[in-house]
């Protein structure tokens, strides 16, 4: 199973041929038998988390080598017949051009790029030209992701910087923006002052998809936290056959 040629301009069509407060929800699959999962049960694309495929593969969050990254990756592209866009953290290092043959060798037609390192943001301008020659790179076909970290990192006007941040970043070339952690306020300013998709956090026991989609947000991803969920199942399960 492949994506169809035209996956990366599926993917565009998805984020953008929207009603307001309805956002694209993309699961978050660590592996190809939950990325068939999704797929089986409707979703027109997947979003691969870092965290959960490293947690999948062995490692902790942030500490997946880039090869077995990537690696995962294109087993889950293979596994279904939807696009799939990848979170490749800020690139493992790597230089634009060899970001970009990696992604594009994986099959995946979008990814997501951080703009922190070891909890502490990397400066706007850097990043903004960091992002610019990934785009370069990439060409204009993947959605390209910017991930802005400063409610993460405790910025001290999270709002005011997060603006400045999505603007440089979108003026490099990125097609949509992560505050990652935003509040449903502050996402509602953020999507009313930008005219790029906003992607937005579900987490467990926080605001869900449709609260997020009612705050402006176009897209809703979901972290890690599905396979966590998924883990700690697991875990009951074999607490329950060792009890047994």
């Amino acid at each position: 199973m492949t994506p169809p040629a035209d996956a990366a301009a599926l993917l565009r069509r998805l984020h953008h041929d929207r009603a307001p407060g309805d956002a694209l929800v993309l699961p978050g699959p660590w592996d190809a038998a939950s990325a068939r999962i999704f797929a089986e049960a409707g979703f027109p694309a997947l979003a691969t988390p870092s965290m959960g495929v490293s947690l999948s593969l062995g490692y902790a969050d942030g500490a997946c080598p880039a090869e077995e990254m990537f690696a995962a990756v294109a087993r889950i592209v293979r596994a279904v017949e939807v696009p799939v866009t990848a979170d490749i953290e800020r690139g493992y290092g790597l230089p634009p051009a060899e970001i970009a043959q990696r992604l594009l060798g994986t099959g995946a037609v979008g990814c997501n790029l951080e703009d922190s390192v070891s909890g502490r943001l990397v400066e706007t301008g850097r990043q903004a030209e960091f992002l610019a020659a990934v785009r370069e790179a990439l060409g204009p076909g993947p959605f390209l992701n910017a991930r802005v970290d400063v409610y993460l990192c405790g910025a001290d006007r999270p709002l005011e910087e997060a603006l400045e941040r999505c603007r440089a970043y979108v003026a490099a070339g990125a097609d949509g923006v992560y505050p990652l952690g935003a509040p449903p306020g502050e996402l509602t300013a953020l999507a009313r002052e930008l005219e790029v998709p906003v992607n937005a956090l579900a987490r467990p026991g926080g605001s869900g998809p449709a609260e997020l989609a009612a705050a402006g947000a176009a897209r809703v991803t979901f972290g890690g936290g599905l396979a966590m969920r998924a883990m700690e199942q697991v875990r009951g399960w074999a607490a329950g056959l060792r009890d047994d």
